[in-house]
């Protein structure tokens, strides 16, 4: 069942809209609610909040909780985009924070690798290398 068609609300189309102008990179809910802000766009936190929490739900965005110390990142999917499922591994800047989106051959073979040789299963959607962005370096 596709659940992408929901409720067409104001609100959630000028967030469908910056979501679509972001489509190639993380965002945290703090982003959205500086995006609305700087548009003019009446929206209150709670209500951000809750429309990216409906949109997971939904599998138009991807959340990503990367540890305890860090606010989720949120990840748009076009509907022909990846899906729930795919592999999606992440490298997270511990300088800037920026986490990057990571889809590698040479990971995927570690991966089978580590099933094969160790019998153990990377959880791709959890796993996150930390080091330092290209910008930081």
């Amino acid at each position: 069942m596709n659940t992408r068609t929901k409720y067409k609300t104001r609100q959630r189309e000028q967030l469908m809209g910056y979501f679509e102008t972001v489509s190639d990179r993380h965002f945290t809910a703090a982003d959205v609610c500086a995006y609305c802000r700087t548009q003019g766009i009446p929206i209150g936190q709670a209500t951000v909040y809750r429309q990216l929490e409906n949109l997971v739900d939904e599998g138009i965005l991807n959340k990503y909780v990367i540890d305890a110390n860090s606010p989720a990142y949120f990840e748009y999917v076009p509907a022909d985009s990846h899906r729930e499922g795919d592999t999606c591994y992440h490298c997270k800047c511990e300088k800037c924070g920026k986490l990057i989106h990571l889809q590698c051959g040479e990971i995927e073979e570690l991966q089978a690798h580590l099933l094969a040789g160790h019998h153990f299963r990377l959880d791709a959607r959890r796993t996150v290398f930390y080091g330092l962005c290209e910008d930081c370096i």
